[in-house]
């Protein structure tokens, strides 16, 4: 749990001093996860963050079923369950707009959150989150939105996930270089690999390599001849390992 509280809290500090630096304009810009801009991202990501601290609350199932690996399988990412989490962030990307803007229902027509605002917003988020992790036993048991058991040490890596792998993104869309934390990173790492050390004729730091297994970066026939020759079968989000395209 130390390792995974660590990288959590790294990589949501990162978001934080870059969320403080936005202008107005930035929140409009397209991102690689159509149809999401900068604002609809930062909100999902926002959602994301904070999810933990709710399923703490609720009672706790009585064994975990699913560990990280399988909470990112195919049937997390139905048409029907995308366009559910579509909607969502754009909803809460219409929330965060109206309290900045200080009006309680609707978006405002002519104003746009500020980034010290979404900063400190999220940092309550994200901090609160952590509250709620540090009451309870890193083996407390929750149930996720889609149904499924984990543990709390579990649960908290797919969300170092979510931040961190949509850090990229944001990075990408804002044309800024990767901001993504050494701890962070080899948390990522460490699950798409299944804690295998990478080839080292690959050559892939672990920017590449998260790049390439989550889909930002194309892999080539030579990569993927070079993992399955040491054995090694890359975590996919929203399908079982599959071999680089």
């Amino acid at each position: 749990m130390a390792e995974v509280r660590d990288a959590f809290r790294d990589e949501c500090a990162r978001l934080g001093e870059v969320l403080r630096t936005l202008e107005p304009a930035d929140l409009d810009r397209p991102t690689g996860c159509p149809p999401w801009t900068v604002a609809d991202l930062l909100a999902h990501v926002h959602t994301g963050a904070a999810r933990l601290a709710g399923m703490l609350a609720a009672p706790a199932p009585a064994r975990a079923r699913v560990d990280a690996a399988g909470y990112f399988d195919a049937t997390k990412f139905s048409p029907e369950v995308d366009a559910a989490r579509v909607e969502a962030a754009r909803v809460e990307a219409v929330r965060v707009e109206a309290v900045e803007a200080g009006v309680r229902v609707g978006p405002p027509e002519h104003r746009r959150a500020s980034g010290p605002g979404l900063a400190a917003d999220f940092e309550r988020a994200w901090r609160a989150t952590l509250a709620a992790v540090d009451a309870h036993s890193p083996d407390r048991v929750v149930r996720t939105r889609h149904g499924d058991a984990m543990t709390t040490t579990q649960f908290l890596r797919t969300r170092v996930v979510e931040v961190g792998v949509h850090g990229l993104d944001l990075a990408a869309a804002l044309g800024r270089p990767p901001w993504l934390t050494p701890a962070a990173g080899r948390v990522i790492a460490d699950l798409l690999t299944g804690g295998r050390a990478l080839p080292a004729e690959l050559g892939w730091d672990r920017l590449t390599l998260i790049a390439k297994a989550t889909g930002r970066t194309a892999g080539s026939p030579a990569e993927q001849a070079t993992l399955d020759a040491a054995g090694i079968r890359l975590l996919r989000f929203g399908r079982q390992p599959t071999k680089l395209s």
